[in-house]
């Protein structure tokens, strides 16, 4: 597919900015090291000219909160085919790496930190060694690839192999600089690949899981309360919960505290300017009764604003008992469709603890 990618001054008359280029790609390579949000907030860089037995360096080496990997590859100066050659036979050697290894990795990429460490100070809690390296992602960066190129790594996501490309571009605006990106594939959909590619797959049994970030954003009280999940602050928080549908049941899981609730969805997502609860037997928006933000900054923004889907609850708990278990399913997605082994193994002893037929 042709990608055509072009910036605009704002003005009376919308000035189109003129296109320019990095001095290297190394100093790209040196923006996504010093602030990983250029990729994904959610993610953290653990090695950067990873040495592989395989002759080869992995540009950079990032982690999310699952603990699965991301081999980032930008294309510098090979061939677009040979860029994406080189990320498939890298990711066979990072799916084998073991967590001394991977910790090894980042202690000489932080000269001398601890993993551990830094996991809980990115994402608020322990590092599972069970949870490491179980799943990875690969990324190619490029300003541009041939279409023969573009069908190969379309192929590839389309047989669900967790592969993506990040376009990137440089514009010149009088002695100002700037780079813009933009995904080939929505990051979601390859974050959902990885998630369920983990080698132990079976048919999706149809229930749908649903993490819900308890934080200043976002009150579980007022879900349980109110009857709802949400997500927001930008699209890839947002997106998946359009998977859902009126009828839909849900498996509801806060990120450090484990499972709170199952539902059934009652009707489409819909921005939180939308949202409307029963308050005292009387239809009232949400937003004038809610206690947390919920993105309330960007309630015009319809890409960055909180989006909300109304729930009938069967089962919702208090954080404080919350269930929890080893060999539960965990997934940093706001909703996923899991075809691991784990999930099935999840619902069930969901529905053992809360006596649900």
């Amino acid at each position: 597919m042709a990608i055509e990618h072009a910036m605009w001054k704002v003005g009376a008359t919308p000035e189109r900015l003129q296109p320019s280029m990095l001095e290297s790609e190394k100093t790209l390579e040196d923006m996504i090291n010093s602030d990983i949000s250029i990729l994904n907030d959610r993610w953290m860089i653990i090695g950067r000219q990873v040495n592989t037995s395989y002759g080869g360096y992995i540009d950079l080496l990032a982690m999310d909160s699952d603990g699965s990997l991301i081999l980032i590859e930008l294309k510098k100066h090979k061939t677009p085919r040979e860029v994406v050659a080189q990320t498939i036979d890298y990711a066979s050697w990072v799916k084998k790496l073991q967590p001394e290894k991977i910790a090894d990795i980042y202690s000489k990429y932080s000269d001398g930190g601890s993993l551990d460490d830094a996991y809980t100070k990115k994402f608020g809690s322990k590092l599972e060694e069970d949870d490491l390296n179980q799943t990875h992602q690969m990324l190619v960066v490029a300003s541009e690839l041939d279409p023969s190129t573009e069908r190969i790594v379309t192929y590839l996501s389309d047989m669900d192999i967790p592969i993506n490309v990040l376009f990137f571009k440089v514009f010149k605006d009088g002695d100002n600089t700037y780079l813009s990106r933009i995904w080939m594939i929505d990051p979601g959909e390859t974050q959902e690949k990885a998630s369920s590619n983990t080698g132990n797959k079976e048919p999706w049994n149809g229930e749908f899981y649903v993490s819900f970030g308890n934080c200043e954003s976002r009150n579980w009280e007022e879900a349980r309360n109110f009857g709802f999940v949400s997500g927001g602050g930008g699209n890839w928080y947002s997106k998946t919960l359009f998977m859902l549908n009126e009828g839909d049941r849900i498996w509801v899981n806060v990120p450090k505290t484990e499972y709170v609730g199952v539902g059934t969805v009652s009707g489409s997502a819909v921005p939180l300017n939308d949202f409307e609860v029963d308050v005292d037997g009387v239809k009232t928006k949400f937003i004038e009764v809610a206690k947390a933000d919920y993105h309330k900054q960007f309630i015009d923004d319809k890409e960055n604003c909180e989006y909300m889907v109304p729930v009938k609850w069967d089962v919702e708990v208090p954080l404080k008992d919350a269930v929890s278990e080893v060999g539960f399913f965990g997934n940093q997605n706001t909703v996923a469709r899991p075809t691991t082994t784990k999930w099935p193994h999840t619902v069930e002893r969901l529905k053992q603890r809360w006596n649900i037929e």
